[in-house]
């Protein structure tokens, strides 16, 4: 079932394919859904306050329906409900192209409420809508997936000589600084227990959804590593896009006695300056805690010492990190940080 009008064709493609902003076309699914399911809604009713038999909750078709279906699938969307995003959360209004939702960017949401008001006039069908944009969905998945192919393929080319420590180095420091960003430093150090593990005789747990609360998960960081024999934390990794702070530290202590849970070391990792006052604040816990040992090391350093002191698994750790980047879910890493990674690593190798 297609869209025989090309405008409102065109317009449900701009919505699945926005650089920017996921959450439209989630909207856009719940509530066509909702429409398909119970022909007798106001398709611009998504709110139950707004009240009478013809509104409906879109949050409760987007969380129950279409956020199994896009993880089911692994389709391009958010993982995570329109109806909590700052434009649509706390809402009780009918959503009519008049309606400025005050979201980024504003020509999506026009859009999308656009859309709504063509299915309410009858000028498309809420199922031919949905319909159009699954399909668009699973076109952007496969043209995604053959980008990504082709990166790698071009990186399988014979001849070109491994790099050098330092290069790589190099190489994930420019990852590091792409937009978006914030999850990389967890497979930074995933990638060197991954490929040293039997020199380490340590292993890193599996690596929790990155939007996953330490308090609900029970973890005590982002990375827990246990010996390879046993499931005991030894030590917990903690990531900072930003500067360790003296109540970053207290914080981790108190989750630490919250938990019941007792390790040997606790690990922040910060791709800022490391202050010289609270990194002594830190190594002054040690006789407090019984014996745990607070460190606050450099991201790009750690990883520039972890490469020269196993210099001969260099390659493996950058096949290691090439993986953990692009099993991540794109909530995590998005494809085009998936896709920088794979770009930067061809024109290093390259020589270019």
């Amino acid at each position: 079932m297609r869209v025989e009008d090309s405008t409102i064709a065109a317009k449900i493609e701009s919505v699945c394919r926005n650089p920017h902003n996921q959450a439209g076309i989630r909207l856009l699914l719940s509530c066509t859904l909702a429409k398909v399911h119970n022909p007798s809604l106001d398709i611009r009713k998504p709110y139950t306050k707004i009240g009478g038999e013809d509104s409906y909750s879109g949050r409760t078709y987007d969380e129950a329906h279409i956020g199994p279906f896009i993880t089911r699938h692994q389709l391009p969307c958010n993982p995570t409900t329109a109806f909590l995003t700052p434009a649509l959360r706390n809402r009780n209004i009918v959503l009519t192209p008049d309606v400025d939702l005050v979201g980024r960017p504003p020509e999506l949401y026009r859009t999308v409420l656009g859309l709504l008001d063509d299915i309410h006039h009858g000028r498309v069908s809420a199922k031919e809508v949905l319909t159009e944009a699954i399909r668009w969905l699973l076109v952007i998945k496969e043209e995604r997936r053959d980008r990504i192919e082709g990166l790698i393929r071009e990186l399988e080319l014979p001849g070109s000589t491994p790099l050098s420590s330092e290069s790589i180095v190099s190489l994930i420091a420019q990852h590091l600084k792409c937009r978006g960003a914030s999850r990389l430093p967890v497979l930074v150090v995933a990638a060197a227990y991954r490929s040293a593990v039997e020199y380490l005789r340590e292993r890193a747990l599996p690596l929790r959804p990155h939007n996953a609360a330490d308090e609900r998960t029970g973890a005590l960081g982002d990375i827990e590593i246990t010996l390879v024999n046993d499931d005991k934390v030894v030590t917990s990794y903690e990531m900072k896009m930003k500067r360790v702070t003296q109540g970053d530290i207290d914080r981790a202590l108190q989750k630490i006695v919250d938990a019941g849970k007792r390790v040997d070391n606790y690990i922040f990792i910060t791709t800022e300056v490391v202050d010289p006052r609270v990194a002594e604040y830190a190594a002054s816990v040690y006789e407090e805690t019984g014996g745990i040992e607070v460190a606050i090391l450099d991201c790009i350093g750690s990883l520039r010492h972890f490469l020269h002191l196993f210099h001969r698994l260099r390659t493996r750790y950058l096949s290691a990190y090439q993986e953990l980047v692009l099993a991540e879910p794109e909530s995590a890493v998005g494809h085009p940080l998936k896709e920088a990674f794979l770009a930067l690593r061809r024109v290093a190798e390259s020589g270019e």
